[in-house]
C-alpha cells in the first residue's frame, strides 16, 4: 500500500524550496503538497480562527499543489481534514530558504509550526532548511531562488525513507534538519542540541516624513555557540544540524525544586 505523504513550507506554494523537497519525496509514496498561498515566514505555529480559508488547486512544473490561504499549520489542517481526508504517514516542511536553528526560530518559523502541527497528530515530522548567504535572501520571492538543492534532495530522501520505514524514536516527535549552504557529499552530519539565541535582538527606532517614529526589530546573527550545538555545527563548522525535537515542553526537573515558590 502507497505511503501518504503530506508536503508544506512557510516560504509559500510557489517556492523553489518546495519542489526541491517534493523531489526529495516523489519515490517514497503518494506526495499531497498543502502551503500557503504566499510567504508566511515568522508565524510559527499560528492558525486563522477569525477568518475563512480558501485553497486553490493548480499545477507548477506539472505537479498538482493545493495553495492555502492562510498558515503553514492552516495547511496542514486543510491537507489532513478537506483534501487528504487522512492522516499521513510522514509530514515533510520545508526546504525552507534560511536556516531554523535554535530554540529563536523553534518558536518562531512557520516551516517547524507546520510540522509541529502534524506532529500533534502522532505523524512522524520532518522540517528541512538551507542555510543562505545573506539574511536578506531569506525574505525574497523564491519562485526563482538560485541554489543547488541536489545534496539535499539526497539527505532528505534517505532520512524519508528511513522514518517511513521505522518511525521516529520515542519522545521524538520532529527531525529539524538544516544544510549550509555549501553543503556537498561527504559533509559531515552531526545530531545536535538547540542553541539558546541565534539573534542579538535589537530595535531600530526611525520616523516618517510626518515625525512619527516607528520601529524595526532587528539584529545580527549569533555565529558561535558550545560544541554540540545546532549554531556550532551549521554555523562555526559548516555541518549538517539534525535535531530531536520533542512537542512536551514541561521541564525534566524534579517538581519538588520549585515547591518553594508555590
Amino acid at each position: 500500500m502507497s505511503r501518504k505523504i503530506l508536503l508544506t513550507n512557510d516560504d509559500g506554494v510557489y517556492s523553489a524550496g518546495i519542489r526541491a523537497a517534493y523531489r526529495s519525496v516523489a519515490d517514497l509514496g503518494e506526495v499531497t503538497v498543502s502551503a500557503p498561498i504566499m510567504q508566511q515566514s515568522g508565524v510559527g505555529r499560528s492558525i486563522s480562527i477569525f477568518e475563512p480559508l480558501r485553497v486553490t488547486t493548480t499545477k507548477i512544473d506539472g505537479v498538482e499543489v493545493n495553495a492555502v490561504g492562510g498558515t503553514p499549520t492552516d495547511s496542514v489542517i486543510i491537507g489532513m481534514f478537506t483534501i487528504m481526508k487522512q492522516k499521513p504517514d510522514l509530514i515533510l516542511s520545508g526546504f525552507n530558504i534560511g536556516e531554523n536553528i535554535s530554540t529563536d526560530t523553534i518558536t518562531t518559523s512557520g516551516t517547524i509550526g507546520a510540522a509541529l502541527e502534524g506532529a500533534s497528530y502522532g505523524i512522524p515530522a520532518i522540517a528541512t532548511s538551507v542555510q543562505v548567504k545573506e539574511e536578506g535572501d531569506k525574505f525574497d520571492d523564491h519562485r526563482d531562488y538560485q541554489h543547488d538543492f541536489e545534496v539535499g534532495i539526497k539527505v532528505i530522501n534517505r532520512i524519508a525513507r528511513k522514518v517511513l520505514q521505522h518511525g521516529l524514536p520515542d519522545n521524538v516527535d520532529l527531525l529539524n534538519i538544516n544544510l549550509p549552504y555549501h553543503v556537498e557529499d561527504d559533509t559531515e552530519i552531526e545530531i545536535t542540541r538547540l542553541s539558546r539565541k541565534l539573534f542579538k535582538t535589537e530595535v531600530e527606532e526611525r520616523h516618517d516624513p510626518r515625525g512619527r517614529p516607528y520601529y524595526w526589530i532587528a539584529g545580527d546573527l549569533i555565529s558561535e555557540d558550545e560544541e554540540g550545538t545546532d549554531v556550532n555545527a551549521l554555523v562555526s563548522k559548516g555541518n549538517i544540524s539534525v535535531t530531536p525535537i520533542t512537542l512536551d515542553a514541561t521541564s525534566p526537573i524534579d517538581f519538588s525544586e520549585i515547591e518553594h515558590l508555590l
